[in-house]
């Protein structure tokens, strides 16, 4: 399914200096947690145990915080566990993926059963605070949870249904060996092989299938299950999908592991040999009583204090603090991206300059990329890995057709997206979107490219068609364009007794031209035809902001200039757009963004909106059959086919770019003054190192 927009997150404001509470962070791996300070809005964090510290923060109960512990209880201040939330990231921690919640207890920590936690007095507490509204949230949570599948670390891959036997089935999980959890939780080694035995004697016809921890399945830690306990069971020691897993089981046996939560969210029986937080509230057949819980709870009550109250989270695109729901948003959102750029990609006809930005566009905790020159070896390199081989549509070269069509697996295009930067792309401004298309690309209408199919055959939902209202609005409010360059004032001379028409010129060696164009191929015969055609009008001619800058061919004569009433060169193309009455294009893009203001479009070539029902187009178009909405358009074009980064590195959605683009507008890039500057800013964006941030 398509996830939601990811809402924008609350904004948490920090407490002034003054106001916080000074705390020493007692293990310096936990200052490398990323947001730390605004997960942790309300301290002063310290990396020393002293300057008036009243408070000692570390993680959870590991070693690495054993002596901030002791410090604390010899000098009697409070000492706050930090740990994991249970919707974390997509990735292992282990592997260094960010996390997108945090739980904070100055109680204990939840999976200590030895004495009370924070999150256990919620759930004790919960008829106090968990009133009918906190418990429609709380189902509501758990259904998107559901529906959508996410877990905890979402990395897994789809369920082999070959695994999969006839008849009754039983999940049995295995956990990662000494893991705190474990001891903490009043279990041991033997608990273990106890649920095992279980398992098999209370189910004796059933299918028992055992599931090793991701990281045990990562081979980055050992299982608590020996292979001589594992005769007679399926084993899936691979990381597979827990939603997957949980859909085609009847039973889930485990001992302290939070997969048994999230089978109590899916309603399925769990029975629980140890004594995680979920366990002792009438919920869960229990084989270990920790002497303190047993008031019977709903799992929207449980689910209310875990994911509701007791975790934080962080919105890492904007760095702020947020709710729960648009956490889980936005950890679908990276999900559904993460496992859409999965794999390996091997790109070839990059140029230097444009791949720092195209690795952190493609970053993926599931995917590699290498950039190799020759197409040919590219093309080895995705054979022998069962991965992609990915080009630069703009620079399509006869040896990479060659190399592609000889490649026996997937092939993608790659071109800058609709909403790409503040700056050109000719200038070395880095692309924040690029579009992928594993079919064509949406500037050659010679065949069928993944936009057009889009168009052509997608049935948006109630929540998308308003996703893309939405979006169009904010377009349009904020007058955001795909280069959002900062034009000077409109003239206030222009008459309103004729029709304006704006006149959009393009750069003419422009793929979208040569392979979507038929008689009408430059600007200058652009502005013969709409002459022609509209003899009384006003017109209005903008060049091409490449062509103005001197980077790109298809400035006009003398003679063609002499055909227009007014040139635009200079002023914001939005604002053009908005004092029209039409525009008239060959296949610019600035026609699609005319379409979003509600203004007349004609068309003289075969741009990607034009065929649809919406524009007045002087060539055919034989695909397109669809008579689309606008909604249809825009979700297609600006949140389906493109994939985006923020500013900061981070993944995000069409916007999030909307807003950052729209911040920046404060501080404008100013281009580089000359050649040697633009070459100089191409090298180093070739020897940018950066690593992408990490999901």
């Amino acid at each position: 399914m398509t996830a939601k927009a990811p809402a924008f997150a609350k904004v948490v404001r920090t407490p002034a200096a003054a106001k916080r509470t000074p705390a020493w962070v007692c293990a310096p791996g936990v200052l490398k947690v990323p947001f730390l300070s605004a997960f942790l809005s309300e301290y002063d964090l310290r990396r020393l145990p002293k300057g008036g510290v009243r408070a000692v923060l570390g993680w959870g109960l590991k070693p690495t915080a054993q002596a901030g512990r002791r410090w604390a209880a010899a000098k009697k201040l409070p000492y706050i566990a930090l740990e994991d939330g249970f919707l974390r990231s997509v990735g292992l921690g282990e592997a260094g993926a960010a996390s997108l919640s945090l739980v904070v207890d100055g109680v204990g920590i939840y999976y200590d059963a030895t004495r009370p936690s924070r999150l256990e007095r919620l759930i004790t507490t919960a008829d106090d605070w968990c009133d009918a509204a906190m418990t429609a949230r709380a189902r509501a949570l758990i259904d998107r949870i559901v529906a959508s599948g996410v877990s905890k670390t979402n990395m897994g891959g789809p369920l082999d249904p070959a695994l999969l036997q006839p008849g009754r089935r039983v999940l049995v999980v295995d956990q990662t060996l000494n893991d705190a959890s474990i001891g903490y939780g009043l279990a041991d080694a033997d608990s273990f092989r106890a649920m095992l035995a279980a398992a098999k004697a209370r189910n004796p016809d059933a299918q028992i299938i055992v599931k090793r921890h991701p990281a045990v399945a990562a081979g980055r830690k050992q299982g608590c299950l020996a292979a001589a306990d594992l005769k007679g069971v399926t084993l899936i020691d691979v990381d597979v999908r827990p939603a997957d897993l949980l859909a085609a089981v009847d039973a889930v046996y485990c001992v302290t592991s939070a997969l048994g939560f999230e089978a109590l969210l899916r309603g399925l029986p769990v029975s629980c040999f140890g004594a995680p937080f979920y366990s002792g509230w009438d919920l869960t057949d229990d084989a270990v009583d920790t002497g303190r819980r047993g008031v019977p709870r709903t799992i929207e009550q449980i689910a209310a204090a875990a994911l509701i109250a007791y975790s934080r989270y962080i919105d890492p695109v904007t760095g702020r603090r947020c709710d729960a729901e648009q956490a889980l948003d936005r950890l679908i959102a990276l999900r559904d991206r993460a496992d859409r750029l999965s794999g390996d990609w091997a790109l070839t006809g990059f140029a230097p300059a444009k791949r720092g930005a195209i690795r952190r566009l493609l970053n993926s905790p599931k995917g590699r990329v290498r950039f190799i020159a020759s197409p040919r070896a590219a093309a080895r390199h995705a054979a022998a890995t069962g991965g992609r081989l990915a080009w630069w549509a703009g620079k399509e070269t006869q040896a990479v057709r060659t190399a592609a069509a000889a490649f026996d697996g997937p092939t993608v295009r790659i071109e800058d997206g609709f909403i790409r930067s503040q700056g050109l792309g000719s200038d070395f401004f880095g692309a924040l979107s690029v579009a992928l298309d594993d079919l064509g690309v949406y500037y050659d209408p010679r065949s069928p490219s993944r936009l057009e199919v889009l168009i052509e055959t997608s049935a948006l939902t109630p929540d998308q068609a308003a996703r893309a209202r939405r979006l169009k609005g904010r377009l349009v409010e904020a007058g955001v364009s795909k280069y959002n360059l900062i034009g000077a004032a409109l003239p206030t001379d222009w008459p309103t007794d004729r029709e304006r028409v704006l006149v959009v010129g393009q750069v003419e060696n422009d793929k979208s031209i040569l392979t979507g164009c038929e008689g009408v191929r430059t600007n200058a015969g652009l502005i013969a035809a709409v002459r022609a055609d509209r003899p009384e009008a006003f017109i209005i001619y903008r060049n091409h902001p490449d062509v103005l800058a001197g980077n790109r061919p298809g400035r006009l004569d003398a003679q063609a200039l002499g055909a227009v009433d007014a040139v635009a060169d200079g002023l914001d193309v939005i604002d053009c757009i908005h004092a029209c009455d039409r525009l008239a294009t060959l296949t610019s893009l600035a026609g699609f963004e005319a379409l979003l203001r509600g203004k007349a479009v004609s068309t003289y070539g075969r741009p990607f909106y034009a065929g649809w029902g919406l524009t007045d187009d002087r060539l055919t178009f034989q695909r397109r059959s669809r008579r689309a909405t606008l909604d249809d358009l825009v979700h297609a074009a600006l949140i389906a086919y493109p994939v985006y980064a923020a500013p900061n590195g981070w993944p995000c959605e069409a916007e999030d770019l909307v807003e950052a683009l729209i911040a920046a507008r404060g501080r404008p890039i100013a281009s580089p003054p000359n050649q040697i500057a633009r070459w100089w800013k191409g090298i180093r964006a070739s020897l940018d190192r950066t690593p992408p941030p990490s999901y």
